[in-house]
């Protein structure tokens, strides 16, 4: 059945299939991952079955870097537990204070103080995480690099594990190492949500990508380890985007470095309690992601074949930020059809529009309850399935919010690869993580 007439015969071929791959793109999304869940547990080559121990004397040093602004409500805490409660020998922990306003310095001079492994270095202004990232880089002693958010706890063994990935010589090309991100408040609904969300993008969706194509779209800015020459080749973090972590991930990917996914390492990170800091967060992320996509273009445009697994995800995040525009642009012309069908009480047209709304929603919630279900049951051994409950919430609120907030971010991403971006971040409403 065709969607549209124009009279055209190709024309109608090109633009019925485009509708249809926008209107079925959340569902044939949903069902993609499972193929790639299933290549990721035979085909990929650089997962661990089984972690060695790692000697004190072969450690090899690793800097844990922390970039801080006005973190005074998490930093002491995450510090101690860094500096005393991982299970390792040869690191030190760096924390760069990119222009705090609270009593975040005095807490860390009184830390420093008091710890031999903890230097502090401070920077006046604020100019964002990527800026205090690539100033702490070069004060780095360790041959490996983690990033570690203020509000980020990583599992005690973390540190072994992730060198595990690169111990080998079969390891050499892999460039950074991203963790199995989990949430650590989960007391509201909004919260549990999330844990659905992150279960669901790192239980299928980077597995997926490793799995058929041996890429990723992302690290997690909250908990990577970097090898650091791979960070010197990409030339370290761009400092005028609004996402550090997805930028260096393009960045060293297009230069040959392998990333590689590890769910069996896991960290916990606080997230956003209300909507008004899920959706700044939210916009942050959206507007990096099309800052890359449009970074990205011309390379991939001009060298498909060398760049072909980046090709693919660039295609499916084209149709991402297709989708969010065709998404709105359909609802805003669904709600003004349904007012003139009011206005002239055409009831039965009204009725047939809602008798389809219910069945493409129907398949898109079933598609997204069997992604999210095996996300859940396959993402830290099962453990989190009680949080299935919480699925529908996710599917209303953040399919709805990641639209749009890809839509009100477009123009900003524009304009920051015209050379008005800024990396200057704003201080999240922190808790005291208890």
């Amino acid at each position: 059945m065709k969607l549209l007439q124009t009279g055209n015969t190709y024309l109608d071929f090109i633009v019925n299939v485009v509708l249809f791959v926008l209107f079925t793109y959340p569902i044939l999304g949903a069902f993609m991952w499972f193929i790639g869940v299933v290549s990721y547990r035979f085909l990929f080559r650089y997962q661990k079955l089984d972690f060695k121990e790692i000697v004190p004397l072969d450690q090899p040093c690793v800097s844990i870097m922390v970039p801080a602004h006005n973190e005074e409500a998490v930093i002491e805490k995450t510090l101690h537990y860094l500096l005393h409660e991982l299970n390792y020998s040869n690191y030190e922990v760096i924390v760069v204070d990119d222009g705090s306003t609270d009593k975040t310095p005095q807490i860390l001079a009184d830390l420093a103080a008091r710890e031999e492994r903890l230097r502090v270095i401070t920077i006046e202004k604020n100019k964002g995480k990527a800026h205090a990232f690539d100033i702490g880089f070069a004060f780095c002693n360790g041959e490996f690099i983690l990033s570690n958010d203020a509000d980020t706890i990583p599992e005690p063994d973390a540190l072994g594990k992730y060198i595990n990935y690169f111990k080998t010589s079969n390891d050499d090309n892999i460039g950074a190492v991203t963790g199995n991100m989990d949430v650590l408040n989960r007391s509201k609904i909004i919260e549990k949500a999330q844990t659905v969300e992150f279960s669901s993008i790192v239980g299928v969706i980077k597995r997926s990508q490793q799995g058929t194509l041996n890429t990723m779209y992302a690290f997690s800015g909250a908990n990577t380890m970097y090898r650091k020459t791979a960070l010197l080749d990409a030339g370290l973090f761009r400092q005028d985007r609004a996402t550090e972590d997805i930028s260096i991930a393009w960045d060293e990917q297009l230069l040959g470095w392998v990333p590689v996914f590890a769910p069996d390492i896991m960290f916990y990170m606080m997230v956003p309690d209300t909507l008004s800091m899920l959706y700044r967060q939210r916009k942050r992320w959206a507007k990096g992601g099309t800052e890359v996509w449009l970074t990205n273009f011309p390379k991939i445009a001009l060298h498909p074949f060398k760049h072909f697994n980046q090709l693919v995800m660039f295609v499916d995040q084209t149709l991402s930020i297709l989708w969010s525009i065709f998404f709105w642009f359909s609802s805003l012309i669904f709600v003004i059809t349904l007012l003139y069908f009011l206005v002239t009480q055409n009831y039965e047209r009204i009725f047939h529009m809602f008798a389809m709304a219910f069945i493409f929603v129907n398949f898109q919630m079933v598609a997204g309850f069997l992604q999210l279900g095996a996300a859940l049951f396959i993402d830290d051994n099962g453990r989190k399935l009680r949080y299935f409950i919480f699925a529908p919430f996710y599917m209303l609120l953040y399919w709805m919010m990641n639209a749009l907030t890809i839509l009100t971010t477009l123009i900003p991403a524009i304009k920051t690869i015209m050379g008005y971006g800024s990396g200057t971040w704003v201080s999240p409403e922190r808790k005291p993580n208890e």
